[in-house]
């Protein structure tokens, strides 16, 4: 029998099964076997892991079949890709995947290999526009969603690799995060990603009562973080100075960002991103009125 390889990175990128589909899913091949081959791309197994459980556990026999692929990045994309077509995602874990596709092609972009287009290899703004406006096409968003979703689902690689744990938690919606603290996470102090990924393993972390406004067009704000302390405590009264002192460099960030925003307001998204700040500043008004 072929030694067949699980590779962390690819299984990390599929979603788990609850423990009532999983069961579904051994009792069917219990009854009927393992009609579906499994994946690989050499030995490396790249779909159908939890069928290769059962099958493990229970001696079953399976089929594989092999692909090509000229490269891990290409590997990575083609598994979003399929996990999308067939599976009923949740907001958060289709923002991850598309931030992955985006980051993926600018490393295979950027790479000079036989998947780049000629147009894509520079990493400048001609990568920025083809790129981005091709997978918003394809995943029928906005430019700056796909901008976005980059720079969350960072912040989340970030988090899995202090704990693969709190990043499964995210992604499986156990725990609820604003993306905009996920857009912005990556820039701060780096012992930030170290707390948060331990208050989301300890269950320490807690959702606020206050909502973000989500930016127009989408839909997977789904909550905001909150500087809560191991015992629970949360909000502006119990947060003390660690608050003020988040909210401080929040600040200094969006400085940075406002400087970044007046390089591009003569773009094509300049209506919707005027939408989008609009929504924003009426947000931090209504923030300082109850203050």
């Amino acid at each position: 029998m072929q030694e067949i390889i699980i590779d962390s990175e690819f299984k990390g990128l599929l979603p788990s099964l609850d423990a009532k589909t999983f069961g579904l899913l051994e009792e069917n091949i219990m009854e009927n076997g393992c009609r579906d081959p499994l994946v690989l791309w050499g030995d490396i197994l790249i779909d159908g892991h939890n069928r290769y459980e059962i099958c493990m556990k229970y001696d079953f026999p399976f089929t594989t079949v092999s692909r090509e692929f000229g490269s891990r990045d290409a590997v990575v994309i083609w598994i979003i890709k399929t996990q999308i077509s067939r599976r009923n995602l949740s907001p958060t874990r289709l923002s991850y995947y598309r931030g992955v596709h985006y980051r993926t092609e600018k490393k295979i972009r950027g790479s000079n290999n036989q998947y780049a287009l000629e147009s894509e290899k520079p990493q400048n703004e001609v990568f920025q526009n083809v790129t981005t406006a091709r997978l918003a096409e394809e995943y029928n968003v906005s430019k700056n969603t796909i901008g976005r979703d980059a720079r969350a689902s960072e912040a989340v690689d970030a988090i899995g690799e202090i704990s693969p744990e709190a990043k499964r938690m995210i992604l499986d919606n156990e725990v609820k995060i604003d993306k905009k603290v996920l857009e912005t996470l990556t820039s701060g102090p780096a012992e930030a990603i170290g707390e948060l990924a331990d208050s989301i393993e300890n269950r320490t972390y807690v959702k606020s009562k206050v909502d973000s406004a989500a930016a127009p067009g989408e839909s997977g704000s789904v909550g905001v973080i909150s500087d809560a302390s191991a015992d629970g405590s949360a909000g502006a009264s119990a947060g003390g100075p660690r608050l003020i002192d988040t909210a401080r460099l929040k600040m200094s960030d969006d400085l940075k960002f406002y400087n970044d925003l007046r390089k591009r307001v003569v773009s094509s998204d300049a209506a919707e991103l005027k939408k989008s700040l609009r929504a924003y500043i009426d947000s931090l008004e209504d923030l300082c009125k109850q203050i």
